[in-house]
């Protein structure tokens, strides 16, 4: 019910609205993409990897503190732990491995917060691939850290300084360059967004997530599914992972996190659900933050992995099923909340998974609840802005 039909759509939401020139390297992974990454060898390799190169399976922890905080038994996917820093690493290695495959020699990304950029850049230096990131310029500057292990490991990043110079600027430079170059380039999609099949392609390599999750749970519980799940959302790889396999599920309630910026009230958030209608966006039907004639409305957010103005089509699906709770969460929510763990629990997250951690204080959590909250990524990236926010609230409190 909630996987991709054969013509890519979930419900009402994907399919493949693309320029002619897009067409035969589309419809060439379309017809591939499957007998790939479903071969016997292909999965060894990617397993083999995920495990030894990845550091996989990435540790659930039990929090102590947050339960004692919010309720219930409250346990951390611990993502961040991973090569690169993020859950990034699962689909780059994915794709990678089926970049080779296909015969490709050069490899294009986009990227916000950057983790994505290096986890690309990552597998690029690896297979030995020509690497080409895309990064609005203001992200640039907000995430300089990523900017500069990029460049390390080999890339070449360009800033887009169109539009917004954020997210959905650097996927739009991206997809000319792929047009551009359609017989040598594979373009790796970050997230669970753009035309079928890669909606589809990276919530299958996400899926180690909640594989994970299950067969933890288990060992700890003695019961393979949580109560809730809780993860962010910007274009939804993350919590496309940690859904995966409990999608299905009924009894498993999904809660997904979407930044309010400033308040949804303003005119300065990436809230979709609560601002966007139905259109289409990279590729995919979905929805978007549009104004009445069907123009873009440029999103904001603290943070750069979820300033987007629209989600997955999968998170579309689940949001109009109403098979996911969509909550939000501000900037200032987000900030105090990776405040908290840090103070509770010495772990700094990312930006993106603070407003999943913001989520606690939001929700109804019983005292019979499992709740496992996806930490999509570490917070080394986000210290400017952390220490930016910290000296804040020191003037405050003195004024």
């Amino acid at each position: 019910m909630y996987t991709v039909d054969n013509n890519g759509f979930y419900g009402k939401f994907g399919g493949s609205f693309i320029p002619e020139m897009m067409y035969k390297n589309i419809e060439h992974l379309r017809k591939e993409y499957l007998n790939i990454i479903q071969d016997p060898s292909f999965q060894e390799e990617f397993q083999s990897l995920l495990r030894d190169y990845v550091g996989r399976p990435s540790p659930l922890y039990y929090s102590q503190a947050l339960s004692d905080i919010y309720g219930g038994k409250i346990f951390l996917k611990r993502e961040d732990l991973n090569h690169t820093g993020s859950h990034k690493i699962n689909n780059t290695i994915g794709q990678i491995l089926l970049a080779r495959r296909l015969g490709k020699r050069r490899i294009i990304a986009e990227t916000g917060a950057g983790q994505h950029g290096v986890a690309t850049a990552t597998v690029c230096a690896k297979a030995g691939l020509e690497c080409i990131v895309y990064m609005g310029a203001t992200d640039v500057e907000r995430q300089q850290p990523n900017v500069e292990k990029m460049e390390f490991l080999g890339a070449k990043v360009i800033p887009v300084t169109s539009g917004n110079k954020t997210l959905k600027d650097a996927t739009n430079e991206a997809i000319r360059d792929w047009i551009s170059n359609p017989e040598d380039t594979h373009y790796i999609i970050g997230s669970v967004v753009g035309p079928h099949p890669y909606p589809d392609m990276v919530a299958r390599f996400q899926s180690i997530i909640s594989e994970e999750i299950q067969k933890q749970l288990l060992e700890k519980t003695g019961h393979k599914n949580p109560t809730k799940v809780i993860a962010c959302v910007g274009g939804g790889s993350n919590a496309a992972g940690a859904f995966y396999h409990f999608m299905d599920q009924k009894e498993v309630e999904l809660i997904a996190v979407e930044a309010a910026g400033k308040g949804v009230e303003t005119k300065e958030s990436a809230a979709t659900t609560a601002l966007g209608k139905l259109g289409v966006l990279h590729g995919s039907m979905t929805l978007l933050m549009q104004t009445e004639d069907g123009q873009v409305i440029e999103p904001y957010s603290v943070s750069a992995g979820l300033d987007y103005p629209g989600i997955g089509p999968l998170h579309a699906h689940l949001f109009d099923s109403k098979r996911a709770t969509f909550v939000n969460a501000t900037d200032n929510e987000a900030l105090e909340a990776a405040f908290e763990l840090t103070r509770v629990e010495g772990i700094i997250p990312a930006l993106e998974s603070s407003h999943a951690l913001a989520a606690l204080g939001k929700i109804e959590i019983k005292d019979t609840d499992v709740v496992v909250l996806n930490l999509s990524g570490r917070g080394d990236k986000d210290m400017n802005t952390y220490l930016k926010f910290f000296k804040q609230q020191q003037q405050d409190k003195k004024a």
